[in-house]
């Protein structure tokens, strides 16, 4: 793939306090895009507190580009039902991947990063050292919706012969 910067392996936790759109309780599912990507999960059966720890992959070709996640209730006899939606920005992770921090200490902090207007974070989300590799844990708070947030955990992958992230300027 041209122009490849590299992956971010997106890990989908868990919903927690999702709307419920099937009476009492909903079936959702998280669709993922990013540029012409698109992913997701698993349906979640009847459930408001869903639990998917499902593993995505997507490319990177421009580090601007959010990754968008919708949370989404699977009908069977009517369209899906829209549960509200969140962006990631990849921007303040991938700084702290492009230091090229090595060996650091398990659970070291490398960057703490607030919510505030122009983020989705339900609170604050730390770059943190991880199984030998840095990763960003964060709880989203939906939008479009009442309540409702989504746990994730973003981590990236260096590929060989890619640009990676030497030239990207943040």
């Amino acid at each position: 793939m041209e122009n490849v910067l590299g992956l971010i392996k997106l890990r989908i936790k868990k919903g927690s306090n999702l709307k419920a759109c099937d009476t009492r309780t909903s079936d959702p599912y998280v669709f993922v895009t990013m540029a012409e990507q698109q992913l997701r999960t698993s349906v979640a059966k009847d459930t408001l507190n869903p639990e998917w720890n499902e593993e995505l992959t997507l490319y990177v070709k421009d580090v601007n580009i959010p990754i968008l996640v919708t949370v989404t209730d699977k009908d069977t006899f009517t369209p899906d039902d829209n549960m509200g939606d969140a962006e990631i920005d990849l921007k303040p992770y991938l700084q702290c991947v492009k230091m090229g921090l090595r060996d650091m200490a398990e659970g070291h902090i490398v960057k703490q990063i607030q919510p505030d207007r122009t983020n989705c974070l339900s609170e604050g989300s730390n770059c943190i050292w991880k199984n030998d590799k840095l990763i960003q844990e964060m709880t989203l708070r939906l939008r479009n919706a009442k309540h409702g947030e989504i746990t994730v955990e973003i981590g990236w992958v260096t590929l060989p012969d890619s640009k990676g992230l030497s030239q990207v300027q943040f």
